[in-house]
């Protein structure tokens, strides 16, 4: 479906983001790592707790909805399915961000999550942790690495994905239930999207 030019209501209770897509299909030139104490840890065959947390403390406040409302069943079946890998990004001992890749496609790999806690934006991780991301990827035999974004997510999401030499090549419309009226957010949630309900 296409939407038409000009407004379209959104239901009360809804919330309505434009996804952009983006991918790459030759590895980019390497960017070299900010000063900073992080690492990068395999998480092999997560805990379905250890996986929450994370992905609650790096996306809540963009209002990830994806993994909220999926069974312990459900979420284990994604996260654990061969060719499917997670990453700890490490600061002094404690995991402050993660990475989520699926090469489940042959000849492609999708960055299904990537982000880090609020503290550590802006000081460099992200840029360490994008890194690592494309050293992983490029090292398989790929012919595309793709990702998404929204405008639930940080305003310069999409920019700094071009930055490290993604090209948009879809852009849509997603709408959903809000998530802080139902209980999956909290209610002060990414208070850079207004409640309407």
């Amino acid at each position: 479906m296409i939407v038409p030019d000009g407004y379209s209501d959104v239901p009360n209770g809804k919330i309505a983001a434009v996804v952009t897509h983006l991918e790459m299909t030759a590895p980019p030139a390497r960017r070299d790592d900010p000063p900073g104490n992080w690492s990068l840890r395999k998480v092999d065959a997560p805990a379905l707790a250890w996986y929450r947390d994370i992905f609650r403390r790096v996306g809540e406040n963009w209002l990830w909805l994806a993994r909220s409302h999926l069974t312990d069943t459900e979420l284990a079946a994604i996260i654990h399915a061969p060719g499917v890998e997670v990453y700890a990004l490490v600061e002094d001992g404690r995991e402050e961000g993660f990475l989520e890749l699926d090469f489940r496609e042959p000849g492609q790999c999708e960055v299904v999550y990537f982000g880090v806690t609020a503290g550590l934006i802006g000081t460099g991780a992200s840029r360490f942790l994008m890194n690592r991301a494309l050293e992983i990827a490029w090292s398989r035999d790929l012919r595309r690495l793709w990702l998404h974004t929204c405008t639930f997510d940080h305003p310069g999401a999409v920019a700094y994905y071009q930055r490290f030499g993604f090209r948009p090549f879809r852009r849509q419309i997603e709408i959903d239930d809000d998530p802080r009226l139902d209980g999956r957010s909290p209610r002060d949630a990414a208070p850079h999207v207004p409640i309407i309900e």
